[in-house]
């Protein structure tokens, strides 16, 4: 199950049911089963108080990912910032929707093993959020 919950914001996730498909379908191509995913959306405050609360990281971020896998059944608690979205996606020069799909693959990505702390794992991790938003821009957009 997938969910999209907002906190403490406005915030409307468009396309909500090929989005759905669209992880369940990265998540299988590495051998993944869709367990209990929450994406809660937020703005940079409340995202940087979990990050101090929970990882003592005094900065803002895009993305936290708490991870609950069993095994191959992901599970996680996905917490992203609107406010970051919208920062980004003006800073690297592409949409809205394609730096928030981004961001939403990455965190599946962690759920399914993969890191980005060192600078090699960071580059893998980029290609597998390349080939993910193939897939959507192939399979979900029309």
């Amino acid at each position: 199950m997938i969910s999209f919950a907002n906190q403490g914001i406005s915030f409307a996730l468009k396309e909500k049911n090929k989005i759905k498909k669209w992880i369940k379908s990265v998540a299988e191509k590495e051998q993944c089963q869709i367990g209990t995913i929450n994406y809660i959306f937020c703005s940079d405050d409340e995202l940087l108080q979990i990050n101090i609360k929970h990882l003592n990281h005094d900065t803002y971020t895009d993305i936290i990912t708490f991870d609950y896998t069993e095994g191959k059944v992901i599970h996680g608690d996905i917490f992203i910032s609107i406010d970051r979205i919208l920062e980004n996606a003006n800073t690297f020069k592409v949409t809205f929707e394609n730096e928030l799909h981004r961001v939403m693959i990455h965190g599946v990505l962690h759920l399914c093993g993969y890191k980005d702390k060192k600078r090699i794992e960071a580059k893998k991790m980029r290609e597998m959020e390349d080939a993910a938003l193939i897939i959507w821009q192939e399979n979900f957009t029309i």
